[in-house]
């Protein structure tokens, strides 16, 4: 039978000031999918189809600041087609429906807390914790969201001249359980002391676009200087690509030349490049995490 994308809703719980956050997991299943949309996001999924298949790896993505998880639901549901289950958690208080912490050092104390929440989570919902592997988890961070990935990681960040209380160390709780990083156009200016990524010590896919602006190199140069051992990441510029390249093609009524994260650099096929990216993720999960 066909595999196709299932789609189940989790409620996050949290101690801090938003104590629920609303996450997605996608995850394999054979039952008949159909058009879904989730806001302006359309996906062809099956909602709350009995999973297929048993021991199962966990995916997390943690979405840029202001984003929403469904930009990139083309990567997370190719990664379910593959027999991963992948988690959407929405950052609250640092998203497209609540940005009120933007710049703030509890967004820095909450993105990190909120993504060991949500494994949490995953782990415990009845449906598709019985099917997942234990203590294996990779994380997907884009732009903020690498920060997000970095800090649970093992990362010691601090509060940046753009947050409030700048100079201040972030506390942070790492998560044994994070087996490796996909970071993509990451935002890295937290961790600007030396030694500060030291302790993160799991595989690393790294990739930077060539023309972001954002996010320029020395972003990613950070992640490399503080490698032990620098075979364990593998970075790849990627040419022509903008800092929101990494996501995927927004729907027709989103993509105008006024809202920056649906336009690339003149030249760059972001809907061809997702193939790519996917095939990428999936080899590196398949080989340097989760040894399939």
């Amino acid at each position: 039978m066909e595999r196709n994308v299932g789609c189940r809703q989790v409620e996050v719980t949290d101690t801090g000031r938003f104590p629920v956050l609303p996450m997605a997991m996608l995850y394999p299943t054979l039952a008949p999918a159909a058009p879904m949309r989730f806001g302006p996001y359309p996906l062809e999924a099956a909602r709350d189809a009995p999973p297929s298949g048993e021991h199962l790896s966990l995916v997390l993505v943690s979405h840029g600041s202001g984003g929403s998880p469904w930009t990139f639901r083309h990567l997370a549901a190719s990664l379910a087609l593959a027999g991963y289950v992948v988690g959407l958690p929405e950052h609250l208080g640092n998203c497209r429906t609540v940005d009120s912490l933007a710049g703030s050092f509890m967004n820095l104390e909450n993105r990190p807390r909120q993504l060991r929440r949500a494994t949490d989570a995953a782990f415990a919902d009845p449906v598709l914790g019985p099917r997942l592997l234990p203590e294996q988890v990779a994380v997907i961070g884009h732009s903020i969201g690498a920060y997000t990935a970095l800090a649970i990681a093992g990362g010691r960040p601090v509060a940046g001249p753009h947050d409030t209380d700048e100079g201040r160390p972030v506390p942070v709780e790492p998560d044994p359980r994070v087996q490796g990083l996909v970071l993509l156009a990451p935002a890295t200016p937290w961790f600007l002391q030396e030694g500060s990524l030291a302790a993160v010590r799991v595989p690393i896919l790294l990739r930077t676009g060539e023309q972001d602006r954002i996010t320029p190199a020395w972003h990613a140069g950070l992640i490399l200087r503080d490698a032990e051992d620098p075979g364990r990441i593998e970075h790849r510029v990627v040419p022509g690509a903008g800092h929101f390249s990494f996501m995927s093609p927004f729907p027709p009524e989103l993509n105008r030349p006024g809202f920056p994260p649906a336009q690339d650099p003149e030249g760059f096929d972001r809907a061809g490049y997702q193939l790519i990216l996917a095939t990428d993720i999936l080899r590196f999960l398949g080989k340097r995490c989760f040894g399939r």
